[in-house]
């Protein structure tokens, strides 16, 4: 949670920072926590970022240094639900089955395409509360109902991080 805490309203120089942000800052957390990357350098299997992106100008990275999964929303949830080995998680099917660490999908259309993460920072009093980047939030209620992108269709999906990375 640490990491979480240090970076949340700001960008850490040693990885890219995207506009829309959001899964870019969970795998920081992740990737700080302890999990292990793997897959490098297909872009589309694994989850993981090289230090390639450094070598490319401001806003231009060389293709081929992260992973989907480690920048997209809708990839790295389709990743934790089908990784065998390494960074792995389960779906559960109440927020209040989650710890801190732990990672919330939004799929704010309800169309089943996932577009926003966040992680979970704190919990009191059975609110699960998440840091998240792109619109920078600290301690956020998940529901999110104050948010912009929210819609009556919204769909959550809640992500047990695994603690042992095999």
């Amino acid at each position: 949670m640490d990491y979480a805490r240090q970076w949340w309203d700001g960008r850490n120089p040693n990885f890219p920072a995207f506009s829309v942000d959001c899964t870019n800052y969970i795998s920081q957390c992740l990737f700080a926590g302890g999990a292990p990357m793997r897959g490098a350098p297909n872009r589309g299997t694994g989850w993981w970022i090289t230090s390639g992106w450094q070598s490319g100008r401001e806003g231009h990275y060389p293709n081929e240094t992260w992973s989907y999964s480690w920048a997209v929303a809708n990839s790295l949830r389709w990743y934790l639900a089908t990784s065998k080995r390494g960074l792995t998680a389960t779906q559960v099917s109440s927020v209040l089955e989650l710890e801190l660490g732990d990672v919330i999908f939004y799929d704010f259309k309800g169309n089943g395409v996932i577009n926003h993460s966040t992680i979970v920072t704190s919990i009191s009093d059975d609110m699960v509360y998440v840091h998240a980047h792109t619109n920078d939030s600290e301690d956020r209620p998940y529901p999110y109902t104050n948010s912009g992108a929210y819609t009556p269709n919204i769909k959550y999906y809640f992500y047990k991080i695994s603690d042992v990375f095999n």
